[in-house]
């Protein structure tokens, strides 16, 4: 049986990131990942904001710098957020991006299994025994610890019943080439029409090449019709189809995005992270900055539990209540920002909010607080700043304080 201190199950660019982090502090780490090849299947929009890319410290994966998106209302009003020549994100090559991430650990000394899966799980007084196939054959790893970062779809979460994020956002997404805007500028795109709930979007890949997506959410969505169907709503929409009339696919993907920590993030020897602990952005989808932050906050204190095998569940759970409460705080009053600004509107008062958005004293105000790491100093900003938003402010207050 083979021993080591950390299992990590999911070698994405989260899974790879906390191998490093652990590696760095002289932890033993391997990590088993189910499919052949790393940065496969692709299911990311491949936006990465500069604090991730600066956490790896390479910029070889970057295919176009952003500074800034056009925000389409339902009734085609534009509000243009962002400055000429101040990156705001990448748009990478996630293949690119997550084998950097990866090697990053392996040349600190972790190892990997590809074409692994795992199969079954004993939590036992020293440890955890995990059964796993590999290539067809059965194998079993003992280890201190378990890291579910295993994505959307977590067997670790199913496994050891640690819950359900607190939503899911359906993506689905194509690479195009034909595509016609503003260099350095994704937009997205509003409206039940083509994007109920949330938004669609255009983000620039380099030379001819865009990603074009839709997310949305199950509850926001019709009965009769799928996510696709609202691409190709979006695609063939009266106010913009002109933007889309030389597309040309090239690949397609499609995918959930979990949003909201699970109730469960950790058990006796279990951790998730990243997607598996339904740790992506309420406000853009992004999972891979909060799962970078989700293992950075934890990893000094995480490691010397490690090394002294103190790993059962009174131990993880004070290790991660503080700094995993907060993220879950900002997490779900983002997400209550969001839907009153957004989720929850139709389009006609969508349309009055864009109204709002584009006025120049606006744009102004969330070029100077907007983050989108943070973005909800943003939006109290706006509910207090911007005329048309404080009749919101105190429906926007109850629901901050009282969770409503």
């Amino acid at each position: 049986m083979d021993e080591v201190d950390v299992v990590i199950i999911g070698a994405g660019p989260v899974g790879g990131y906390a191998a490093r982090l652990l590696r760095e502090h002289n932890v033993a780490v391997h990590l088993i990942e189910e499919h052949s090849e790393i940065g496969r299947p692709f299911q990311c929009a491949g936006l990465v904001n500069p604090s991730a890319i600066e956490r790896i410290g390479d910029y070889s994966s970057v295919l176009q710098e952003i500074d800034g998106a056009l925000i389409h209302g339902p009734d085609g009003t534009v509000v243009p957020v962002g400055t000429e020549g101040e990156i705001r994100t990448y748009s990478v090559c996630r293949k690119k991006f997550d084998m950097l991430v990866v090697q990053q650990a392996i040349e600190l000394g972790a190892t990997i299994s590809m074409n692994t899966k795992a199969i079954d799980a004993d939590i036992t007084d020293e440890g955890v025994r995990l059964e796993i196939n590999q290539n067809g054959e059965m194998k079993q790893i003992h280890c201190k610890l378990l890291i579910g970062a295993d994505g959307a779809h977590s067997w670790t979460r199913r496994k050891f019943k640690m819950g359900y994020p607190k939503e899911t956002m359906i993506g689905f997404q194509t690479e195009v080439t034909g595509y016609q805007s503003k260099a350095r500028w994704l937009e997205m795109y509003s409206g039940r029409e083509v994007a109920p709930g949330f938004f669609a979007w255009v983000i620039p890949t380099g030379f001819d090449t865009h990603r074009i997506g839709v997310w949305s959410t199950a509850k926001h969505m019709q009965d009769d019709k799928s996510i696709e169907s609202y691409y190709n709503t979006l695609l063939s929409h009266p106010l913009w189809s002109e933007k889309f009339k030389h597309v040309k696919e090239i690949s397609r993907y499609c995918g959930p995005i979990p949003a909201g920590m699970v109730r469960y993030p950790v058990k006796d020897r279990v951790m998730l992270l990243g997607d598996a602990a339904g740790m992506a952005k309420p406000t853009t989808g992004g999972g891979i900055g909060p799962g970078f932050e989700q293992i950075s906050l934890i990893v000094e204190t995480l490691s010397g539990l490690i090394q002294e095998n103190k790993l059962g569940i009174d131990n993880l759970k004070k290790l991660v209540a503080k700094p995993w409460s907060k993220m879950k705080k900002e997490q779900d009053r983002a997400r209550k920002l969001r839907n009153i600004l957004v989720s929850d509107c139709d389009d006609k008062t969508l349309n009055k909010h864009f109204n709002a958005f584009a006025d120049p004293k606006t744009i102004e105000l969330i070029n100077k607080v907007g983050d989108i790491e943070k973005p909800v100093p943003l939006g109290i900003a706006l509910l207090k700043n911007v005329p048309a938003f404080r009749p919101l402010a105190l429906k926007t207050g109850v629901k901050l304080v009282l969770g409503s």
